[in-house]
């Protein structure tokens, strides 16, 4: 997820896409955009748009799985954007972030796909996904770091405490890096750092820590015998995943 805020004359890039949205004006019941996108690409309002309307610019040469998936995530975004001018009809003009947050996210993941397939060439790629585990007790967060990992090239699985980290562990193949917040019920995070740390079946996982807490107050070492990185919240989810892949890039070199 592309968590941001963004003020009047302030604009978000999908470079890949040749397309730009600003925020131009928040008044009453209306939010005035900015969209600049090239000449062979259709911008058009909800109201006189048509079903077929939404690929149009897409390149005719992608691969029909990605024209599937921008067909979704174009839809995800459409709704997004009618829910938020409902809400703005309505009246209802608190906590609008959320949706608004999802429609770029959807956008943004529709300029990575277009990226990804433009390098490739459309050809199949023998490179496995990094994959993370999640655990993480509130749900908002957990979806929205999941869904920013997921466009970062992860796959992801999430989990809401201890207990059920230690047996996703047992049962699953060993993911590259798992996010713990550090309060959760039945197992916190020091217990189960703690615990992942006294099986030699895990030694070397990397677990990194996010959390609102002080490492210090909580005895949390860093290290091989704790976690390898401490993320304060609020994260920056794009300094984030630079770090765990640093990481995880390093772990590869010295083994």
């Amino acid at each position: 997820m592309l968590v941001l805020s963004r003020r009047p004359n302030e604009k978000v890039v999908f470079p890949n896409l040749g397309i730009s949205v600003e925020v131009l004006r928040v008044a009453g019941q209306a939010v005035r955009l900015g969209i600049s996108a090239p000449p062979e690409i259709r911008i058009l309002r909800e109201e006189v748009a048509d079903a077929e309307s939404e690929l149009e610019g897409i390149p005719l040469l992608l691969s029909r799985k990605i024209r599937h998936d921008l067909r979704n995530r174009l839809n995800t975004a459409s709704l997004g954007l009618q829910v938020l001018h409902r809400r703005l009809e309505l009246g209802e003009r608190q906590d609008l972030e959320p949706t608004i947050l999802k429609v770029l996210s959807e956008l943004q993941a529709v300029d990575m796909e277009l990226q990804s397939d433009g390098a490739s060439g459309n050809a199949p790629t023998s490179k496995r996904n990094r994959r993370a585990l999640i655990v993480e007790d509130n749900a908002n967060e957990s979806e929205l770091l999941a869904t920013f990992l997921r466009m970062n090239g992860y796959e992801v699985d999430t989990v809401d405490d201890g207990l059920k980290a230690l047996s996703y562990l047992k049962e699953h193949e060993r993911p590259d890096a798992v996010l713990l917040d550090m309060s959760m019920p039945r197992l916190d995070g020091p217990k189960t750092v703690t615990s992942i740390r006294c099986e030699t079946k895990w030694q070397g996982l990397k677990l990194f820590a996010v959390s609102g807490a002080d490492r210090r107050d909580l005895g949390v070492r860093l290290g091989p015998r704790g976690v390898d990185r401490w993320f304060a919240k609020p994260v920056n989810a794009t300094q984030l995943v630079r770090e765990i892949n640093r990481e995880l890039d390093g772990a590869l070199v010295t083994a």
